[in-house]
């Protein structure tokens, strides 16, 4: 199920905002908390906000464990900008825009959480039924070699192999 929460008109450039979105799609909710706890940047308080929102609703309207959510999309949208001017030389003035963003968080329960002991288990695993299955393959190859039944084959191939014989020969 999918959980979603929005935080409309944040005095915030989207451009910067995103930044720190991207590092907390795809990871577990309580992950992604941490993440931005120890972020320096003003867009981690205002996405941690968002995304707290995010896990309440989980809770409480929809009866979610928070061990089990996922960040499954975050994304930031462009709000209005709101326009001033600032008073320049000669009586000119130049423009400020002060940008402001949207930003949507949703979580999922649907993804599976996948941890570093479980990624262990999995490449144990694979290591073993690897082994188990090049073992097999080692013992049919020593099996299977065919016996050398004509002379040709068993005469070397390169000429210096060949070329090596005729010399002593030529010696004696």
């Amino acid at each position: 199920m999918e959980v979603a929460a929005i935080t409309k008109y944040q005095r915030i450039s989207a451009f910067k905002a995103r930044e720190v979105t991207r590092e907390i799609q795809g990871k577990p909710a309580s992950a992604a908390l941490d993440l931005l706890a120890f972020s320096p940047k003003k867009a981690a308080r205002l996405i941690s906000k968002t995304l707290k929102s995010a896990i309440a609703n989980a809770e409480n309207n929809n009866n979610l464990r928070v061990d089990t959510l996922v960040v499954k999309e975050a994304i930031v949208g462009e709000g209005p900008t709101i326009k001033r001017i600032m008073a320049r030389a000669r009586g000119s003035a130049s423009p400020i825009r002060k940008r402001t963003a949207h930003i949507r968080i949703t979580l999922t329960d649907d993804i599976p959480i996948v941890t570093r002991e479980s990624k262990k288990a999995a490449a144990k695993a694979k290591d073993k039924a690897s082994k188990k299955a090049s073992g097999k393959s080692k013992a049919a190859a020593t099996d299977s070699t065919p016996a050398l039944s004509t002379p040709e084959e068993a005469a070397p191939t390169s000429t210096a192999e060949t070329a090596a014989p005729q010399s002593e020969a030529n010696k004696e």
